[in-house]
């Protein structure tokens, strides 16, 4: 499902802010590569990104699904001087394609790279998250987020990427779509849970705003 019509999705990226060479380069080098390169996050949420991270000013960032690293590039460029981004991936195979781009970017000795299940790894992480993005396995979507809570405070703000998925949240849903039940649930569960304000903003597929109270 398109939210918007080609034409306007064009217009909004054309008048909103360039994208950097760099992630032009990773855009072309992913499309080339990587299985399913329509799953990089792009220039205009890209950007969406970046300018929220900028507001935020965070210390600490927490992402979960690196996949080629362009979102990471893009919360990145928010980072206080002496901040980290700590991103989970758990297909070892893009470690060298987010790594090069990592530190072309001048963000090499900001970001920390982590491989394999994020459940087990965010536990064992012993710092407190300014911002979290969430963008991996969408049946494990409340799981993440209950993880995630345990290492954030007051004022940190929580992304939780493709909340949308393409309007199928809408849709009549056959029990076999797994994905899709998850994310129905998951958005439920947000716009009802007291220890966070909720919006649902109808970028790209759907990115939710989550701030912990």
């Amino acid at each position: 499902m398109h939210f918007l019509s080609p034409v306007l999705e064009k217009y909004i990226s054309d008048h909103s802010q360039a994208e950097p060479g760099l992630l032009t380069e990773l855009t072309r080098e992913t499309h080339l590569k990587v299985v399913q390169p329509r799953m990089i996050t792009g220039h205009y949420q890209g950007r969406v990104l970046s300018l929220l991270s900028k507001i935020i000013r965070p210390k600490y960032i927490l992402e979960i699904g690196t996949y080629t690293g362009y979102s990471a590039l893009c919360l990145a460029e928010g980072l206080q001087s002496d901040g980290k981004l700590h991103t989970i991936e758990v297909n070892e195979e893009l470690h060298r394609i987010q790594r090069t781009y990592f530190d072309r970017s001048g963000f090499g000795t900001q970001i920390v790279q982590h491989t394999g299940d994020a459940l087990h790894i965010v536990p064992q992480l012993e710092l407190c998250f300014d911002l979290v993005f969430i963008d991996a396995h969408k049946v494990d979507y409340d799981a993440y987020f209950e993880a995630v809570m345990q290492k954030t405070k007051s004022g940190s703000i929580i992304l939780s990427d493709n909340v949308l998925w393409s309007g199928k949240v809408v849709e009549q849903v056959p029990e076999s779509d797994k994905a899709t039940m998850a994310l129905i649930e998951f958005n439920k569960k947000l716009s009802n849970d007291s220890r966070v304000e909720t919006v649902i903003l109808p970028i790209r597929d759907g990115l939710t705003l989550s701030r912990v109270k």
